[in-house]
């Protein structure tokens, strides 16, 4: 009887033990599943395990994909938040490979951070919403179809290391400096023939970069440093390449106004340049006879200089180059000397010429090399959303006062079709000159005006009473009373006579010495000097017309600006177009717009 006993309570203690272990098991693989839990599910927007979630939203609304159509970029917004009532460990990832021809990572910026490791990173809980971290995801799909990329996400307890699946991949950071953007672009058409530089090539590639209140399209990349090359989409002004049978650009016209430092020079109106561009820059100014072939024999250090030819015909390999990217319509000065007395222009079929007089007076396209740090913070390359750069991409101005900003920014001005200016300089600091973005229109069409009764611009001559008395009346329809009221009176316009072989300081200089200013006038409207910027601009180049300069260019004749962007001159009786110009007064401030030709400065009287 005591063995029986015995014996049963043996089995009870066999039984409980076994059903302990048995729990005990059970428990340690449900903590397990409850605080390790990695998953993804291409259709799922939240994991549940035990008491642990996370919640996904893209762009505002909660999932898991990233879709984007081909041949675009664009960027997602990627919240990552701890619905929990503990602090939870959280990572995400994308799931399998990526498309040839995509290109995806994290940027960061004000307001976004920089996605987890794969071990993960800590959220508290931060009442019924929970913390959230904010990450900004952008992707280029160069691909020619549609892609959806998966997003996964992993989380467990905080003091539980996470780790990726066999198929996850962290984001690395999107490497938006211009050169990997537009590298990465196959759009760009890339030619790497050359082993110094490497070319965007074809008709209408994505290229289209804003800086400095201009367009400018990047021709190459620097293979040696990344720096990347722009040129204006548009002619930026129109001069002598230099003196009468002198070809060189070492100390030429064109080399002087590039990079003058003066509200009277190119360089001197751009955007903080030493932080954009790179200064010691080199130009190779060589002599060819061919313009498909180029030594390095001249070779010119400049921050600002032009395309050479051999960099022009480059541009176009692939396609003709009527249809080239390059050929904008207009004529305009290359860098490189054919003989020792001429040079190099393209015209407005896209041809190369040559044997072009150095004292032509042909568009200009000034040319720089940006530094290779810059980065690309927006838009996608395309003419509608030219890319902008990290610090010149200024998005609430108002309040701030328009003689800050930037030569070639437009402005909201005028009625109706006569309604678009831009900003030519700060020729007095506290005001800013600007010039009507086009010459002016009536009813679609452009309005024309003699001179006048002899060379000299004044408030009484034809064109100088068209502006001060007949524009300047509201009741015409040009400007309203606000408009009127903001223009500063009494500008000096300066009345230099160029001739020949004359150099651009001559429109506004008396000597070579540039010491006493030349014949001048004063009115409140007047029009553009040979040499200023926005002087030999046009936006397009169909449907122009001639319009005046001020610049006398002998006692008989005038200078103007013809339809395909080259300075020629008329006889002070003929009917040319006009484009007003005026300085605003120093408390205009800018209420809305980022200065572009699409959203222009919208002003106001402080």
């Amino acid at each position: 009887m005591k063995r029986i006993l015995l014996n049963a309570k043996i089995s009870k203690i066999y039984i409980l033990s076994t059903i302990l272990i048995s729990f005990l098991l059970l428990a340690s693989y449900f903590s397990y599943a409850m605080f390790t839990v990695t998953k993804e599910k291409s259709n799922a927007i939240s994991i549940v395990t035990g008491t642990l979630s996370y919640k996904l939203e893209i762009d505002g609304v909660e999932g898991n994909t990233l879709t984007i159509d081909s041949g675009i970029s664009r960027e997602f917004t990627v919240t990552l938040s701890n619905p929990n009532s503990r602090i939870a460990r959280f990572n995400f990832y994308y799931v399998g490979e990526l498309s040839d021809g995509v290109t995806a990572g994290y940027a960061t910026g004000d307001g976004f951070s920089i996605p987890p490791v794969a071990t993960g990173i800590n959220l508290e809980t931060a009442g019924s919403v929970g913390a959230s971290n904010v990450y900004k995801i952008k992707i280029t799909n160069n691909s020619s179809s549609r892609v959806t990329i998966n997003l996964g996400v992993g989380v467990g307890l905080d003091y539980n290391d996470l780790s990726l699946p066999s198929d996850g991949h962290l984001f690395t950071e999107y490497k938006n400096n211009v050169a990997n953007v537009l590298l990465a672009d196959s759009s760009n058409n890339i030619n790497t023939t050359d082993k110094e530089q490497s070319f965007i090539t074809g008709t209408d590639p994505n290229n289209y970069i804003w800086y400095s209140g201009k367009l400018w399209r990047a021709v190459s990349i620097d293979t040696s440093d990344n720096s990347v090359k722009l040129v204006t989409q548009w002619n930026i002004s129109a001069i002598s390449y230099n003196a009468e049978n002198i070809s060189s650009f070492e100390d030429s016209y064109m080399e002087a106004w590039l990079n003058d430092t003066s509200v009277d020079g190119f360089l001197g109106n751009l955007r903080e340049p030493e932080k954009f561009i790179k200064m010691d820059s080199i130009w190779n100014a060589t002599e060819t006879i061919d313009p498909t072939k180029l030594d390095n024999t001249v070779l010119v250090s400049n921050p600002v200089g032009l395309l050479n030819v051999y960099e022009y015909t480059m541009s176009y390999n692939g396609v003709t180059k009527e249809t080239g990217y390059l050929n904008n319509g207009l004529y305009w000065w290359t860098l490189t000397p054919y003989d020792s007395q001429t040079i190099y222009d393209v015209d407005n079929s896209g041809d190369a010429s040559d044997g072009i007089y150095s004292i032509s007076i042909y568009g200009v396209r000034p040319s720089i090399n940006l530094k290779p740090n810059i980065k690309i913070v927006s838009g996608n390359g395309t003419k509608n959303d030219p890319y902008r750069l990290e610090g010149d991409n200024d998005i609430n101005l108002t309040g701030t006062f328009l003689n800050t900003r930037y030569s070639g920014e437009y402005v909201r001005f005028g009625n109706d079709e006569n309604n678009l200016y831009r900003i030519v300089s700060h020729e007095t600091p506290e005001l800013t000159k600007i010039t009507s973005a086009e010459p002016l229109k009536s009813s679609g069409n452009f309005i024309t005006s003699a001179f006048g009764n002899n060379v000299t611009f004044s408030v009484s001559n034809t064109i100088g009473t068209f502006l001060n008395v007949d524009y300047l009346n509201s009741n015409n329809g040009y400007l309203s009373p606000n408009d009127i009221s903001m223009i500063d009176g009494n500008t000096m316009w300066y009345l230099g006579t160029v001739g020949r072989s004359m150099s651009y300081v001559f429109a506004k200089y008396a000597d070579i010495n540039m010491i006493n200013t030349t014949t001048s006038t004063e009115a409140n409207v007047g029009i553009l000097r040979l040499g200023e910027l926005m002087a030999g601009q046009f936006d397009t180049y169909q449907n122009n017309i001639y319009y005046w300069l001020l610049t006398p260019y002998s006692t008989s004749s005038v200078l103007y600006i013809g339809n395909n962007g080259y300075a020629d001159l008329n006889g002070y009786l003929r009917e040319d177009g006009v484009k007003p110009t005026f300085n605003l007064k120093s408390n205009i401030i800018i209420t809305n717009g980022t200065g572009t030709k699409d959203n222009p400065f919208e002003l106001s009287v402080q």
